[in-house]
């Protein structure tokens, strides 16, 4: 699909161009943090639910955002959210939504998915977030200022980002 060459270009750009200050501060010190995934299933969505739970708990404010792949179900409409309608010809993301979070200078920002999803690379691409937080792919270093070797389950990915961010200090 020609749009989604564009994308890729689009995201390649934004990487080289970003020049956000990126560091991470101690989990404890954090503010905000951004939770970014791609709708799958309902198991996942509990998942994301839990850790929004202990985020917020730790004092955390969590902000949401889902991108919503063809024939999946947005289960309780309760985050925002953005889809493959989206994007433009021109490989563009027309959704204020995304952009809006993209622009958001997260403390933290968390990506959880086991595979990767170009939409969503092109949001961390160009994310003003300081420290984003993902599975660990070599291809994709350049995305994430910390990444977690993680090769099993969602929960599990959740549940080791979570681990290992509250030991930043």
């Amino acid at each position: 699909m020609l749009k989604m060459s564009f994308l890729k270009m689009r995201t390649t750009s934004a990487l080289k161009k970003n020049e956000n200050l990126r560091a991470s501060i101690p989990y404890k010190q954090a503010q905000s943090i951004g939770i970014l995934f791609t709708v799958e299933d309902k198991q996942k969505h509990t998942d994301i639910k839990e850790l929004i739970h202990l985020l917020e708990q730790d004092g955390k404010k969590v902000r949401v955002l889902e991108f919503l792949p063809k024939k999946k179900e947005n289960y309780e409409f309760l985050f925002d959210f953005f889809s493959i309608e989206d994007l433009s010809f021109w490989g563009r993301i027309n959704s204020d939504q995304a952009q809006n979070f993209a622009q958001t200078p997260f403390d933290f920002l968390f990506y959880i998915d086991t595979t990767s999803n170009q939409l969503v690379l092109n949001l961390l691409a160009n994310s003003k977030a300081h420290c984003r937080v993902g599975r660990y792919n070599e291809l994709e270093s350049e995305f994430f200022e910390f990444m977690i070797e993680q090769n099993g389950t969602t929960k599990g990915l959740i549940e080791t980002m979570y681990k290992y961010s509250k030991q930043i200090r």
